[in-house]
């Protein structure tokens, strides 16, 4: 926006020592540790109440650590193999990651549940072949990973973070769906001195006299750098559906390196799959390893029907082997799950399915000429690949991926089913280059001056990826970023009209955050609770007596559209039919469910 210093009528709307750019984890540990150094912050971010948080809201929630210096630097030197990194921005993460435990202790308040240490525990259970997901690489024993409690995939860490800015509302300001437009870029000196954003339809020039930190995210729902930098044209978010990119623009702007734009994580079954959702949906986030759909009469064929990896390899975060390489492959257009009718039947009965629809859009074919034009690929090779793979089931033997023996039936002959998958975008690495100092520098190397970056915007994990270093990533660059954007700095006089340039500590733009009240009538009670996958669920419960309830009014909440919403929807009514608050969880949704059952009980409690 080198341009906008062109006009000497540039005015600014608001100043601020800092600016920080998203409102995920890497922008909440920024804008904490920033506050905690004496900056006045503003964080904008584009998402609405209750669906910020970036992809750390949808992540699951553990974070990487280790015991072992030593092998935890060979570790991460294996993990960026063959890509070239900065060794000293890599020594800087790597003893981030050692300090982890005192970091959620000292700074999160919490007592950290080290997986490690808790090896009875069902989250450890679950999670133990994550906390050494390259068990090949050197020093991977030490690896380990942290909780802020014993729980995965529920949004506990996003919201510790968030609870951090909310604390220190006398000293940030928080904007949400008011997107980061343009960095403000002096001309001359390359520094730069502001943000121009969007908010309520009108853009705001605000002025950073210290400095702005792009915490933006990825571009996961930006089809356009998907297929430019990624190379793809059918991969499904899985995350944050307002992370798009724009901090990849922003930086281009001003002229920053970028680096590891054609790395991204996915996950899912098999190689990061999962079932097609409706455009514009996310995909679910489903776990690694469901038993029953890697192995029998199932295959998972590609846009021309035929099959292309191992259906029965666990993948690392997307990464399946190629030749002795851990790569995401590239991925099909439309590819699809095919099974025979003894599957299916093992399927619908398995209580193990990731959740409960999961197999409500399969589409059933009476032969496969039939099965072939529903899925649009060549009825020859699709009735072809059935027939290699049942040799290789009667031979114990798999000649195309060397699938395990005892993982392989033969189909039927029909009637056969299918289920369109989609590669699920958990999410991307590339973005603007920073140094250990969370600085940002140019095509040059040259540091722009008062440009920092953390997060998954411009990350430092390359080839491979191990589960948690991004978490990890989000808070020890966060905390460098905030910490050194927070120091003052020598302002370069800029030609704007100084008359209307507001004061740092009197004249901001007011936040987002702030107390909420709400009327009750006689018998009325109010009741929260932040268990939920949103933020805050608040309900207006209208009872004679804990065992009268007559009446439950959501007037709050910010679930997901799919099934928190439809615990929104069901479980007040449940609750007043049965009188009770003991009502079944909605498959699902369990922590939206919590989360309601927990905000009528708070309600409840109020009754004398």
């Amino acid at each position: 926006m080198n341009e906008m210093f062109e006009d000497s009528k540039l005015n600014w709307n608001a100043t601020y020592d800092v600016i920080v750019l998203g409102f995920g984890g890497a922008g909440a540990s920024a804008a904490r540790f920033a506050a905690d150094n004496n900056a006045k912050v503003l964080i904008t971010d584009s998402a609405p109440e209750g669906h910020e948080g970036g992809n750390t809201r949808y992540a699951g929630q553990v974070i990487s650590s280790g015991d072992d210096l030593d092998d935890l630097r060979k570790y991460y030197e294996d993990l960026a193999f063959p890509l070239s990194y900065d060794k000293d921005l890599m020594e800087t993460f790597v003893k981030g990651l050692y300090d982890i435990p005192n970091y959620l202790e000292n700074y999160l308040g919490v007592k950290p549940f080290i997986m490690g240490k808790h090896p009875e525990s069902p989250v450890s259970k679950a999670l133990y072949f994550m906390a050494h997901e390259y068990p090949e690489f050197r020093g991977q024993a030490t690896h380990e990973l942290v909780a802020v409690h014993e729980g995965v995939a529920d949004s506990a860490l996003w919201k510790n973070l968030r609870q951090q800015v909310l604390d220190r509302a006398d000293k940030i300001d928080v904007l949400y769906q008011t997107p980061a437009k343009h960095l403000i870029q002096d001309p001359e000196t390359k520094a730069v001195v502001g943000v121009q954003i969007e908010r309520n339809g009108k853009l705001l020039n605000v002025k950073a006299n210290n400095g702005v930190i792009m915490a933006t995210g990825g571009f996961e729902n930006n089809p356009e750098m998907v297929e430019n930098y990624l190379g793809e044209t059918s991969l499904n978010p899985i995350g944050s559906l307002y992370n798009k990119g724009i901090g990849v623009t922003m930086a281009s702007e001003v002229g920053a390196k970028l680096y590891n734009m054609n790395n991204y994580e996915s996950y899912g079954i098999f190689h990061g799959l999962t079932p097609k959702p409706a455009k514009g949906q996310r995909s679910q986030f489903l776990p690694f390893d469901w038993p029953a759909f890697h192995q029998g009469s199932l295959i998972v064929v590609g846009d021309d029907g035929t099959r292309y990896f191992d259906e029965n390899e666990i993948h690392r975060h997307g990464h399946i082997q190629d030749h002795g390489n851990w790569r995401i492959p590239l991925a099909q257009r439309h590819p699809y799950v095919v099974f025979d009718q003894k599957k299916y039947d093992e399927l619908k009965n398995d209580k193990n399915a990731p959740y409960p629809e999961f197999l409500d859009s399969v589409v059933k074919a009476d032969d496969l000429n039939s099965l072939a034009e529903v899925m649009g690929v060549d009825a020859d090779k699709l009735a072809n690949t059935i027939k290699d793979f049942n040799h290789f089931a009667d031979i114990k033997r798999d000649y195309a991926f060397d699938r395990d023996a005892d993982t392989l039936t033969a189909f039927d002959d029909g009637p056969y089913y299918c289920l369109a998958m989609v590669q699920g975008l958990l999410n991307t690495q590339g973005g603007p280059v920073h140094n250990s100092n969370a600085e940002v520098v140019d095509v040059n190397d040259e540091i722009i001056p008062h440009l920092y970056a953390c997060g998954e915007l411009g990350s430092l994990m390359g080839r491979q990826y191990n589960g948690g270093s991004n978490l990890a990533e989000n808070l020890i660059f966060g905390k460098i970023a905030g910490e050194n954007a927070a120091k003052e700095k020598d302002v370069e006089s800029v030609k704007v009209d100084a008359n209307t340039s507001a004061s740092v500590h009197e004249e901001g733009l007011g936040s987002d955050v702030g107390e909420e009240h709400y009327e009750t009538d006689d018998n009325q009670y109010i009741g929260k609770s932040t268990a939920g996958m949103g933020n805050e669920i608040v309900v207006r419960v209208t009872a004679n007596s804990k065992d009268d309830i007559q009446d439950i009014e959501v007037l709050k909440q910010s679930e997901s559209d799919d099934y928190g919403l439809k615990a929104v929807k069901e479980l007040p009514k449940e609750i007043v039919e049965k009188n009770t608050v003991d009502v079944d969880t909605i498959s699902g949704a369990s922590a939206s469910s919590k989360a309601i059952k927990e905000a009528v009980s708070n309600a409840l409690k109020q009754i004398k």
